[in-house]
């Protein structure tokens, strides 16, 4: 008999049961991130994770407990698991790190198996940087991906409580954003983008935070922020998204438009 396996989009609010505890997945591991917990004046660490089945739908699941069928998980990112009795329950209100209304819930009796992978997705929703300023307020609830060329980069590690790297990313058509990477995060960016070699720098934005501040007479500020452990990034990643807006970069320009792409060799 076929294995029979549920999809995380199954689960909405017209199918949603509570009673329903054992679920069974098959899921990329898309992001892992550490959560700290304060337990009898100890830092205990837990991890979330972020899951995405082969249709792409993510969901957020976070291990609350040193469950043995969970061991070294965390280093699984990237990697297809099967997940077995686990539970689903409705996401807490607020910013979350998917725009799912449900999130998976592990117990001790949740098993975990690794398996082959069953596509090679990278899960990775790129949002345009022109239509970031017209995102809803529940779309801002949660992280999104994007791409962009690096620019007018700051520096701002004068509080050690609070190292901040700040820069802007724009597109092909003149749309820019300020983006601001915090904590650890900060000195990797600082670092690796120092360590890119050449010229034009295209960063790709994992799960980043969106923000905005209303202003009374002044249009509202808008940026990108990381957001923990959950944000990452990449510079100049080999992904076929990434090829294309370099090549939308080179179509938009206006010497490779008079002369073609064949004068810039």
């Amino acid at each position: 008999m076929t294995d029979y396996y549920n999809k995380l989009s199954q689960n909405s609010e017209a199918s949603y049961n509570p009673d329903v505890k054992a679920w069974r997945f098959r899921v990329k591991v898309h992001m892992v991130y550490p959560l700290c917990s304060s337990v009898a004046n100890r830092v205990m660490p837990f991890y979330s994770y972020v899951l995405a089945d082969e249709d792409g739908c993510k969901m957020e699941m976070t291990v609350y407990g040193d469950y043995e069928s969970f061991r070294g998980l965390e280093n699984k990112e990237g990697e297809w698991v099967e997940i077995f009795r686990v539970g689903v329950e409705r996401s807490y209100v607020g910013f979350n790190a998917t725009n799912s209304r449900f999130r998976l819930t592990a117990s001790r009796l949740t098993q975990v198996r690794m398996i082959d992978p069953l596509n090679n997705r990278l899960f990775m929703d790129f949002k345009n940087i022109h239509a970031i300023p017209h995102m809803s307020y529940r779309e801002r609830n949660y992280p999104i991906d994007t791409i962009g060329v690096v620019f007018n980069t700051e520096a701002r590690f004068d509080d050690p409580a609070r190292p901040t790297m700040i820069f802007y990313i724009r597109d092909n058509i003149d749309s820019q954003i300020k983006c601001m990477a915090t904590g650890k995060q900060a000195y990797a960016f600082r670092d690796g983008l120092e360590n890119v070699e050449g010229g034009q720098v295209i960063v790709a934005l994992k799960m980043w935070k969106v923000c905005k501040c209303w202003n009374l007479f002044d249009p509202p500020d808008l940026w990108l922020e990381t957001e923990g452990g959950l944000s990452d990034f990449r510079f100049n990643p080999r992904l076929t998204e990434v090829e294309d807006f370099r090549q939308s970069l080179l179509n938009s320009d206006p010497y490779v438009q008079k002369y073609g792409i064949e004068g810039l060799v």
